[in-house]
């Protein structure tokens, strides 16, 4: 297996489009309401407050926002600590945030994972300052306000809120934030996986990004758990040519070189193949497609062979196009530091996304056969094998249960994501672990995810820790 870090370049994570808000209602009554603020006023507080500690990776700098959540969750009576992290060559602090909410130890403990880094934000693209944790019309905004700086807001209070309300689970509520996830997780997630394994107390499920609520288009409200995601294969690309002065180009020069390799990687078409757990999330969607196309999506394997016509209308939409072959852009170039100067090497990074069942390794070969230039070499940056997490377990039957009694119409869908997330790591170790994070958010703010104008309403805060606490509750009823 290839497992090699890249620290410079971002994941752009396909995070499932979510809804507009839905009422959640249940078998069990709500707590009656405690003093102080609104769960919803002091979500959003906490994350204004998170948003403007800056944790944009690289370098990250993660640990004085790890080092206030703990205080929170400290403040709330318990336990908690501050993990230190691999710095990385930019010697910043770097750290991850754990907590435990003690349960009656009957049960394998379940894990709220969520990350501390944020990718950049340009403020020239922003109606607001990216990094003000801006409070405005019901919501909150800022980067890392969706990704994941709200996750882990979410996850924190369904904690503190157990603890305030006075209910103790058959099982520890183990909170994770760690550093890193934007750029690949060995120094977070991985970390702690292979240093920290005992803070997992023996885990047996993990929640964390990578699934939703999709709703509000007029359709069945899907509410999507992530159970695979596609595997990242990052590679470099390098030209060695000739260098010499911009005034005499040469005939073999490496940036010639690198953008015609290049041109040729991006006319590359993978085959189209559906995997069985692609198959079994489009027919489990089925059922809230236009009632013409039904049939396919129920049996995509065969429509997408066999009609041309639902053919080219399910590729066009990239989302779903990418969930039926392996995917490859290219993301990032290198050549000269000087306009007049022909360097002796130009290099290039991709970006490719591979279906479950595919490697890094046959990926790289098809790159070396595409480019079929000596002058081109090709290395891996960082790869890892998918793994999928088993929709048959108590966990999953129970955010089932809660959607139907939340919504009636409600569907639910074992996602597969065409991005990735740190679940990896714990998949690795035999966890079941589901992206799932209970927020209903509309198309068009779930753009802001890695976009301008991220954002997140207060409604949604307090409402996505309600029904976690609700799939918690149910989950202790039936597991």
């Amino acid at each position: 297996m290839v497992r090699i870090l890249l620290r410079n370049s971002v994941i752009i994570v396909t995070i499932f489009l979510l809804s507009p808000f839905l009422a959640c209602t249940g078998s069990q009554a709500p707590a009656p309401p405690l003093a102080g603020p609104a769960l919803g006023t002091r979500a959003a507080a906490l994350l204004s407050e998170s948003i403007r500690i800056r944790t944009v990776s690289p370098p990250g700098d993660e640990r004085p926002l790890a080092e206030l959540l703990v205080g929170r969750l400290r403040e709330a009576g318990l336990e908690a600590t501050v993990i230190e992290t691999p710095r990385g060559s930019s010697q910043v602090g770097r750290a991850a945030a754990w907590g435990v909410l003690r349960g009656r130890q009957g049960r394998k403990p379940i894990v709220l994972l969520s990350h501390l880094d944020v990718v950049p934000a340009d403020p020239t693209d922003w109606t607001v300052a990216p990094f003000a944790g801006v409070l405005e019309k019901g919501y909150v905004m800022g980067r890392g306000a969706l990704d994941a700086k709200g996750v882990a807001i979410v996850h924190l209070l369904s904690l503190t809120e157990l603890a305030r309300r006075g209910i103790q689970l058959s099982r520890d509520l183990i909170f994770l934030a760690t550093p890193d996830e934007e750029t690949g997780g060995v120094d977070g997630a991985g970390y702690l996986v292979a240093r920290h394994r005992d803070l997992l107390r023996g885990a047996g499920y993990l929640l964390t990004e990578g699934g939703g609520i999709l709703a509000g288009d007029g359709r069945r409200p899907t509410w999507g758990i992530g159970v695979a995601e596609k595997t990242p294969c990052w590679l470099r690309i390098t030209a060695s040519g000739t260098p010499g002065h911009g005034a005499v180009p040469a005939p073999d020069a490496a940036v010639p070189l690198l953008i015609a390799g290049l041109e040729r990687v991006r006319k590359l078409e993978t085959p189209v193949r559906v995997v069985p757990e692609v198959a079994a999330m489009f027919r489990a969607m089925a059922g809230r497609m236009p009632a013409a196309d039904r049939a396919a999506y129920a049996d995509l394997a065969s429509a997408l062979a066999s009609d041309p016509g639902f053919r080219a209308r399910f590729l066009a939409q990239r989302g779903y196009g990418a969930l039926v072959r392996d995917t490859v852009a290219i993301t990032m170039l290198t050549g000269s530091a000087a306009t007049n100067v022909i360097p002796a090497v130009a290099t290039a990074q991709l970006d490719a996304r591979l279906l479950p069942g595919e490697t890094c390794e046959a990926f790289l070969e098809l790159i070396e056969r595409t480019l079929a230039d000596p002058r081109l070499s090709v290395e891996p940056i960082l790869a890892f094998r998918s793994q999928t997490s088993s929709a048959d377990t108590p966990l999953y039957q129970a955010i089932e249960r809660v959607a139907k009694a939340t919504d009636a119409q409600a569907l639910v869908v074992p996602r597969v994501n065409a991005g990735f997330s740190d679940a990896h790591y714990f998949r690795e170790i035999g966890l079941t672990a589901y992206g799932f994070v209970p927020r209903w958010l509309h198309p068009d703010e779930a753009r802001g995810i890695h976009g301008p104008d991220e954002r997140v309403s207060i409604e949604n805060l307090e409402r996505g820790v309600e029904t976690l606490i609700r799939i918690l509750e149910e989950l202790d009823r039936s597991d």
